[in-house]
């Protein structure tokens, strides 16, 4: 699956607007919106921030994996 696909779903499934969204991450509302519509790809430190607000590995965003389950962090 594609990440634009998966970004969406991750955001409907907590039921958040896009305004929303963009507002607890630090950009526009344009910009993400953006990368539901795969016009404009996250950076990887955009893809950190939307698997840590989401709770699943860039992995699972990026489609490379379907376990959504994020990775422990290292001690």
């Amino acid at each position: 699956m594609e990440y634009q696909i998966v970004l969406k779903e991750l955001r409907e499934k907590e039921k958040i607007t896009q305004s929303e969204l963009a507002k607890e991450l630090g950009i526009s509302q344009n910009t993400y919106s953006q990368y539901e519509t795969g016009t404009r790809q996250p950076s990887l430190e955009m893809l950190i921030k939307l698997a840590e607000f989401y709770f699943v590995s860039t992995d699972y965003i990026l489609g490379l994996t379907d376990n959504p389950e994020p990775y422990p962090k290292r001690k």
